[in-house]
């Protein structure tokens, strides 16, 4: 910098002042402010000049107007600059960037996607409110935990979502899914939940006895338990299994391989399972491989895969049938031989616009009668099902209508697994069938331990 003010700095005093913008912008934040100090002239270039701080904010922060960290409107981009400075100079400022931009492509796909899920959304924590759930629990949050509640202190949680009953809304930010009776939807916990919850676990359950550094962060707010507990040594994010009540059984969400917790003061490497899991959870919302769903008057994000090669698709005589599979973690057992791993699976199917079409005869509907599952662990068929209609239900078919949409479940004793299969279907109704029935094939879905649970 001396040498900038004795001998460049002379010469750029010459330039005009389009040509140092250009020049200045170019620079880091923190670089254009030490130019400041140069001289006058270059205090009035480096720090007067506030379409320069609107690029810095909209680099770093994605801002178009200036606002500081709580959403307050500044006089200045440069003035807004500073704010966010102050509110996280503690922390590495790469990270800090990279979790503002977890939470803003969340809250951007939710406002085109689920709207109603932004009104849940609590404002960030405090460092004062950080620091007392720390205190309480007896915990150091890793870095990236610290940062993700400094954005958004998780989620508001109505009360007829914590009476064990079904749930009014499925507003959970993670989602959920459901088959027979089971029915989960999960949401990211408040501070003071955290602390609640951790407690009731720690004394009423004994838990987390022996596990002093974990704590819950994340859990469904259904009558169906499932709960995620993060290790603050570790950073890594575990959910509870079918035998969490009895021996605290918990099986690691993010591979291990992926979270870092040193700090360099880049930051660039800080990750813990917490963040990588809600950057995974965003590339899957923002790809499509999961979606909204509507389900009776209930609205929520649904876990089951829709793209391929996870959700696979069939088309016979214009039946379109979809179908994919999620790993339920709380209802399954790692000890046991037989229930070692159960998946829920979804059968989406409907008719072509042109309707069933048989042999060049087009009809309007078409009606189950009879399904056939095969499932497979590996190449070895396991169990072969056959047997009338699917969840006690004959669905007919027409063109135009929405996908008929059932869900079941099935154990593996081991991994990896399939099923296929075909459904049976009469033109026209059962009871007076147009033509000869037909087989309509349900493509091979894999049931696979995904490397990310949700």
């Amino acid at each position: 910098m001396a040498a900038l003010e004795s001998v460049g700095g002379l010469a750029l005093e010459s330039v005009g002042g389009l040509a140092m913008h250009v020049i200045l912008s170019k620079l880091a934040p923190n670089d254009a402010a030490s130019v400041a100090c140069v001289s006058r002239r270059f205090r009035t270039w480096a720090s007067d000049d506030d379409s320069l701080w609107s690029k810095f904010c909209s680099d770093d922060f994605q801002l178009n107007s200036p606002l500081d960290p709580v959403g307050n409107p500044t006089a200045t981009f440069k003035e807004a600059y500073g704010t966010w400075r102050d509110a996280f100079h503690m922390y590495p400022w790469p990270l800090v960037m990279r979790v503002k931009r977890c939470w803003d492509r969340l809250k951007n796909w939710f406002a085109a996607n689920f709207p109603e899920i932004l009104a849940t959304l609590r404002r960030g924590a405090s460092e004062e409110e950080i620091n007392a759930l720390e205190l309480s629990l007896k915990v150091k949050l890793p870095l990236p935990t610290r940062v993700l509640y400094r954005f958004c202190d998780g989620q508001d949680l109505k009360a007829d979502n914590l009476t064990g009953r079904v749930p009014q809304s499925l507003l959970g930010l993670i989602g959920g899914y459901s088959f027979y009776d089971h029915q989960v939807n999960v949401f990211l916990l408040p501070l003071e939940q955290i602390v609640e919850e951790t407690k009731d676990y720690i004394q009423q359950l004994g838990l987390l006895n022996g596990r002093p550094k974990y704590i819950v962060v994340a859990a469904s707010c259904t009558y169906r338990e499932k709960t995620f507990f993060l290790n603050c040594r570790s950073g890594q994010l575990h959910v509870g299994t079918r035998n969490l009540l009895t021996d605290g059984a918990m099986i690691p969400c993010v591979p291990g391989s992926l979270i870092s917790l040193l700090n360099d003061r880049k930051g660039s490497q800080v990750q813990d399972a917490l963040l990588l899991w809600l950057e995974e959870h965003c590339r899957r919302l923002e790809s499509g491989i999961i979606k909204v769903r509507q389900d009776g008057e209930l609205r929520g994000i649904n876990l089951f895969p829709e793209l391929p090669p996870l959700c696979c698709t069939a088309i016979t005589n214009g039946v379109k049938v979809r179908a994919s599979a999620v790993f339920v973690p709380e209802g399954s057992n790692l000890e046991d031989e037989d229930e070692k791993y159960l998946f829920a699976y979804s059968v989406r199917m409907s008719l072509s616009p042109e309707g069933c079409i048989i042999s060049g005869m087009n009809f309007g509907s078409c009606q189950l009668y009879w399904r056939h599952w095969v499932i497979c662990i590996g190449d070895a068929v396991v169990d072969n099902v056959n047997g009338e209609a699917v969840i006690g239900k004959f669905p007919l078919l027409r063109p135009g209508e929405e996908e008929f949409i059932y869900e079941s479940c099935t154990f593996l004793s081991s991994l990896p697994g399939s099923i296929e299969g075909c459904f049976t279907f009469v033109p026209g109704r059962l009871a007076d069938p147009s033509s000869s029935p037909f087989e309509a094939q349900v493509a091979r879905f894999p049931l696979l331990l995904p490397d990310y649970i949700f």
